[in-house]
Formats: structure tokens, C-alpha cells, sequence
């Protein structure tokens, strides 16, 4: 009997949906507003814009001015409309300035990172700082999974940490090195337990990526630039049934009943590999 031809492999391409470019200043950061087709942005020239998508499918903004110092964090209350913002209360977290702010609802902690290489975290509703991590070199990229509570710091080195983080302390799990650039920006999915790193060596996304946030409830990724740009990307492609997280192929269930851990591709928790890449990582060791 013949051999059959197998089909190629489908290519995975984000599509992109959006392109807000409004902007005169370098854009630092940009989130999904959930529930909302929206997008909050901040910018070097310190505005926080928040952007709503009209009828005619085009994004317009409300802009609020800040006028805080770059080493506080101010979080603010928005309106219904997300017309009005009024500051809600001041962290003075930093002695140099901040660079990435992340509300955890959660455990209602905001964690902060700053010039001053120290990675704070501090309780939401009293203001209190619970704890402080000192890193060896200044923090660009940070992510937090909530059921593990460990959070994956990114810094200008390449390296990536990640921390356990407790009520007043935290110990480090274990670092790795994916990039040769500055690891400018980390996406956490704790649904698909995949890491999005974005760095200046251009190896995920193309151009120096200043941001990068990931909704896991619409699958859409949002890239922000340093050419006052955002875009929005639809990550819910087609996907194989299965595939070897190391090789690339798609492989069957019996083939690849295999689990590893691939820290040099980023991979930190065990991911799905073939038999054959098994026996090579297995070697390696």
C-alpha cells in the first residue's frame, strides 16, 4: 500500500484587528478594558487615554491629564461612560521612576516595579507596602498568576525571575535567559500557562515593543510601540489537536504522551513534547 502524503502543517498567524495611531508621545503601556471593546493607554507625554470603539469602528479617546510625579502611583476611579477619572489614592512606592504597575483583584495587591531596581508590592485598600524585592537589574516586563502566586519579573539583562510571592515575603523559583535583548514587556495566559515576552532583540514582536497585554476572554493580543502606535491582534487561530511544544510537529496523542520542562525556549512549566524530543531533552540533561 502506498504511503499517503500527510497534509502540512496550518500556518498560525495573529490577524490583525485594530490600529489606534493618535499619538504624539511614546505609548508605555496598554490594557483591555473587560467587557468592553476598549483600551486604556498611557503615554510618555503622562496622559491615560481611554478609547471606545464607535459604530464606525473607529477608536476615540477621553483623555485625562497626570499630573503626579513619575515615581507615584496614583490609582484613579472611572465612571460608567469612562468620561470622568478622579484619583483615588497616591503610592509613594519608588525612589526612581516607575516603570510597570499590576492590580492583582485577587489578593488585592498593585505591584510595582521602578528605575530603582526594586520590585514592591503593596496592599490595595490600605496603601500599606507588604514587601520589596531588590533585582539585579532594572525591571521592563512584569506578570502575575494568581493561583500560584508567583510573578514573573523581566529585566533589561534578558533574564526572567520568577518570585514567590507571600503576604510579606518571597522566594525565588527560578530564573531563565530566552532573550538576548532587554525582555521589554511579559504576558502571562494562566489558561494556556503561556508567557508572551516581548524584547528589544525583536524575537516576538517585531520593533522595540514598549507593552504588550493579553485578554484571555476574546483571545486578542494589544502591542503598543514606541512610534506612538497600538495595535490589536486576534490570537484565536486555528489550532492542531496536538503539537511537540520543542519540534513543531503535529503529533498524535500516543505519540506525545510525553511531558518536559524547556526552559531555553521559555517553557518553565512541563509542556506537551514528542517521544523523540523527549529522549533528546532527556539526553541533554
Amino acid at each position: 500500500m502506498a504511503a499517503q502524503p500527510q497534509p502540512a502543517p496550518q500556518t498560525r498567524t495573529p490577524v490583525l484587528l485594530s490600529n489606534i495611531d493618535a499619538f504624539q508621545d511614546v505609548v508605555t503601556a496598554a490594557v483591555v478594558i473587560p467587557r468592553e471593546d476598549g483600551v486604556i493607554s498611557v503615554s510618555e507625554d503622562r496622559t491615560i487615554r481611554v478609547w471606545l470603539k464607535r459604530d464606525s469602528g473607529q477608536y476615540w479617546p477621553s483623555e485625562f491629564i497626570l499630573a503626579e510625579d513619575y515615581n507615584k502611583m496614583t490609582p484613579a476611579r472611572t465612571y460608567t461612560d469612562y468620561n470622568k477619572m478622579t484619583p483615588a489614592r497616591t503610592y509613594t512606592a519608588h525612589q526612581g521612576r516607575v516603570i510597570v504597575v499590576l492590580f492583582v483583584l485577587e489578593m488585592e495587591w498593585v505591584l510595582s516595579t521602578g528605575q530603582d531596581k526594586n520590585f514592591t508590592w503593596h496592599c490595595s485598600e490600605s496603601g500599606q507596602q507588604l514587601g520589596t524585592h531588590r533585582t539585579a537589574a532594572c525591571v521592563s516586563g512584569l506578570q502575575f498568576d494568581v493561583e500560584t502566586r508567583h510573578a514573573f519579573v523581566g529585566d533589561q539583562s534578558g533574564q526572567v525571575t520568577i518570585l514567590k510571592l507571600e503576604q510579606d515575603s518571597c522566594s525565588m523559583v527560578t530564573t531563565f535567559k530566552g532573550h538576548t535583548g532587554n525582555v521589554t514587556a511579559l504576558c502571562w495566559d494562566p489558561g494556556q500557562r503561556v508567557l508572551f515576552s516581548g524584547s528589544s532583540d525583536n524575537s516576538i514582536i517585531i520593533d522595540k515593543v514598549q507593552g504588550l497585554c493579553y485578554a484571555s476572554h476574546t483571545r486578542q493580543l494589544i502591542s503598543c510601540s514606541s512610534d506612538g502606535s497600538i495595535v490589536i491582534w486576534n490570537m484565536d487561530v486555528t489550532r492542531q489537536e496536538h503539537h511537540c511544544r520543542k519540534c513543531g510537529q503535529a503529533v498524535c496523542g500516543k505519540c506525545s504522551s510525553k511531558r518536559s520542562t524547556i526552559p531555553l525556549m521559555g517553557f518553565e512549566f512541563e509542556v506537551r513534547v514528542c517521544d523523540s524530543c523527549h529522549e533528546s531533552i532527556t539526553d541533554e540533561e
